[in-house]
């Protein structure tokens, strides 16, 4: 018997894969890289066959039982991702915009920003903030809720939560925490809006960067770069840089409670941003209307907000 006896025929492709997403494994991720090749397809008039989904498990969905700072931050999101990317594994990586480091490689840039979904919180277990019954258990791993919710009702105990939109939703229903907070875009694309109750950002400002799709790849890759550039939404992106470019700013961590909210109009932007102290008992915020790109509004907002705030804040950003 030769070897070729004991090899399988091979079935040709009826398609030629032209980019390889890369995702993380997780339900939401995977929704959000179905939703980028589905716009991809439409741009470019291919067959769902010819756009390739890579997913990954990333660090930060196999460690649950350690808030994500501890751990190693916003890195266990990206690190593989990055390393496929490097590696020439992926042509480009789907990521939740909101859990992209601050500072990343020089040789990735984000080629793509898709049209922002809803920026709110979504409250889970209860109507409003208001409506939380006295003294509940709070489920959340992110400072900036956990802060945010105990300078409104300090009454409240928080109690670590993390996992996915399944796992945490299985955990309040098990009795773990009486209310929790996901974000109204994550329940969207995974259809289980009717779980929860959107936060209006009057109230309760979402974190920077939530409710968008970044797509990233190689700066030195020109022809993803440009099949990519197709998707970008350029108000999003304008939003989106400024969010980023304020995160950077203040130096902050995955241990820094901030929450930020920017909107276009037109070619300006309003950005209003609060930082806290962890406990929630020191709040600092301000706001500001710019151009879209004018970095020098975006550096005099988060010199304002550090320059106001007291140490129980600032002790929780890198200064100079």
């Amino acid at each position: 018997m030769t070897d070729d006896t004991l090899s399988p025929p091979v079935t040709p492709r009826a398609f030629a894969v032209r980019m390889r997403l890369g995702t993380r494994q997780s339900p939401l991720a995977m929704a959000q890289a179905e939703e980028t090749r589905a716009r991809l397809c439409a741009a470019h008039g291919w067959s769902p066959e010819e756009v390739e989904l890579v997913p990954v498990v990333a660090s930060g969905d196999k460690v649950l039982d350690r808030p994500l700072a501890e751990i190693g931050g916003k890195a266990l999101w990206t690190k593989e991702l990055d390393a496929w990317l490097a590696e020439g594994k992926i042509d480009c990586a789907v990521h939740s915009a909101k859990d992209v480091e601050t500072q990343r490689p020089e040789e990735f840039h984000f080629a793509a920003f898709l049209p922002r979904a809803d920026r709110r919180d979504c409250l889970v277990g209860a109507a409003s903030i208001a409506d939380i019954p006295q003294g509940a258990i709070v489920g959340t791993s992110a400072p900036r809720r956990a802060a945010q919710l105990l300078n409104l009702r300090p009454d409240c105990r928080v109690v670590m939560f993390r996992g996915n939109v399944a796992t945490r939703l299985g955990k309040l229903e098990a009795g773990e925490a009486d209310v929790t907070f996901l974000a109204a875009a994550g329940l969207e694309r995974l259809n289980q809006s009717e779980h929860g109750s959107p936060l209006p950002p009057s109230e309760w400002i979402p974190a920077a960067a939530q409710g968008v799709i970044a797509i990233e790849c190689l700066a030195s890759n020109a022809a993803v770069t440009e099949a990519l550039a197709a998707l970008n939404d350029p108000a999003t992106a304008a939003e989106i840089t400024a969010e980023r470019a304020l995160l950077a700013e203040l130096g902050g961590t995955c241990h820094s409670p901030v929450a930020v909210l920017c909107e276009a109009d037109g070619d300006s932007l309003t950005m209003r941003a609060a930082l806290f102290s962890p406990d929630g008992a020191e709040r600092v915020e301000a706001s500001a209307s710019f151009a879209a790109g004018d970095t020098e509004e975006v550096r005099a907002l988060a010199a304002a907000l550090l320059g106001r705030a007291p140490e129980a804040i600032t002790e929780h950003f890198r200064l100079g």
